[in-house]
């Protein structure tokens, strides 16, 4: 059965960070969250000029993940257990906070002295109560590890982040199920994604304009999905480039969600001991020079 699309939402434009724009369509007014999807980011597209890029200087986190995927321009970042590396367009970090780590995610050295084209997500999963606490861990892949492929008429392709799409399965491994694909669809292109009747789903258009089950939506609107077992993609009539659409999904986890900044936890107690533990320094801090 398709999945209808049972609201349509806008992404706000807002600062984060240290001042970079991003468009947010989660969460949303009356929509906390898509359980488990908490936060979706879209990071730009912006240009850059020289000297003018910003980041995410140290922060903490605690009891979720954080997902962050390139399209443009290049991150480095950071924590307080001594991992050190680099995003560059089409790489993807799956970070499992857990008990807690202090991150930062700064331009490259070679964006903040030449400038250039920003663009990428950061997304925020829920872990349940049993992994609020687990240790951190990171996924890295790079761009060309992410599993892709094609439809039979070779109109829309799939990037595979998390769970599976036209029978190829991601390398990403998840503490519970998630989806996460990024489809790239044709002027004419139609594409069915399967997407469990357990699992709840939203569809993101950050380019062009999409139809799902007769429903528009547009650039930087999110659209969530209904009770079902199928997400129809189609590409709107009209539409003379490639639309590009980020669609998310994931079993419930039904648990109290209690959240201050950057800590998500199951109850106001446990946000008080994350934030008595950050304060303390017992999150660590970031050295100057950490490696992996």
């Amino acid at each position: 059965m398709l999945r209808a699309i049972e609201r349509v939402i806008t992404a706000r434009r807002l600062r984060e960070g240290g001042g970079f724009m991003v468009r947010r369509p989660l969460p949303a007014a009356g929509m906390r969250t898509v359980d488990p999807i908490l936060m979706i980011d879209e990071m730009g597209p912006v240009e850059y000029a020289p000297g003018e890029a910003v980041g995410a200087p140290d922060h903490p986190h605690r009891g979720f993940e954080t997902v962050t995927y390139m399209l443009a321009g290049e991150f480095e970042h950071r924590d307080s257990a001594g991992h050190a590396g680099s995003l560059r367009p089409g790489d993807v970090q799956w970070m499992t906070a857990g008990r807690g780590v202090v991150h930062s995610e700064m331009p490259s050295d070679r964006i903040l002295r030449e400038g250039g084209r920003v663009h990428g997500f950061q997304i925020w999963v829920n872990l349940p109560a049993r992994l609020k606490m687990t240790q951190p861990r990171y996924q890295e892949l790079a761009g060309s590890g992410i599993p892709e492929c094609l439809t039979d008429d070779g109109l829309a392709r799939v990037r595979v982040i998390a769970g599976e799409a036209l029978g190829v399965a991601a390398r990403i491994d998840t503490h519970t199920p998630i989806v996460c694909l990024h489809w790239t669809l044709q002027p004419g292109a139609r594409a069915e994604q399967v997407l469990p009747p357990d699992h709840n789903g939203l569809v993101y258009v950050f380019a062009g304009e999409l139809q799902s089950n007769g429903i528009r939506i547009a650039d930087g609107q999110m659209g969530v999905l209904g009770a079902g077992d199928t997400v129809e993609l189609v590409v709107s009539a009209g539409n003379t480039a490639d639309t590009q659409v980020l669609l998310l999904g994931g079993v419930p986890l039904n648990e109290p969600v209690v959240q201050h900044g950057p800590f998500v936890m199951n109850t106001e107690a446990e946000i008080a001991a994350a934030i008595s533990d950050y304060q303390s320094g017992k999150m660590g801090t970031i050295e100057p020079g950490n490696a992996d």
